[in-house]
């Protein structure tokens, strides 16, 4: 199995995957990481500017963990029969074998929204609020 994890800075999990250009993938078997490589991708291949119709180099991975996936983006993962999995846990390797030994904590798109922007759940984007006069 493959598994890709997101990786700006290419030494933690990093979000915003839409525009993410570097990727690790891991090459497991079992709850065992047999090899990982970083594969850099150009501005042009990144979720964000390519087509969800044309082949992408990260198709052939089965899970992809990043600290962030919008919604849309994970509908792409999940057409292409990759695994969307979002998660506050930084180190690359103890999210993989989390993973792999099914402990990993994973966040849905609207989880992480409400943690990234702190909003409870009455909060909605847009919206002024106004004190009682």
């Amino acid at each position: 199995m493959k598994i890709a994890v997101s990786s700006q800075n290419q030494t933690q999990v990093t979000g915003h995957l839409g525009r993410c250009q570097k990727f690790w993938i891991y090459d497991v078997d079992d709850t065992t990481i047999q090899t990982r490589q970083l594969l850099q991708i150009t501005k042009d291949q990144s979720f964000h500017e390519s087509s969800p119709k044309d082949a992408h180099p990260l198709d052939t991975v089965q899970v992809m963990i990043s600290g962030g996936i919008g919604r849309g983006l994970a509908r792409r993962l999940e057409s292409k029969g990759i695994q969307p999995l979002i998660t506050a846990e930084t180190d690359l390797d103890v999210a993989v074998m989390a993973y792999l030994t099914d402990t990993l904590v994973v966040m849905t798109p609207e989880e992480h929204h409400q943690r990234e922007h702190g909003d409870g759940p009455g909060h909605r984007h847009g919206e002024t609020e106004h004190s009682p006069e």
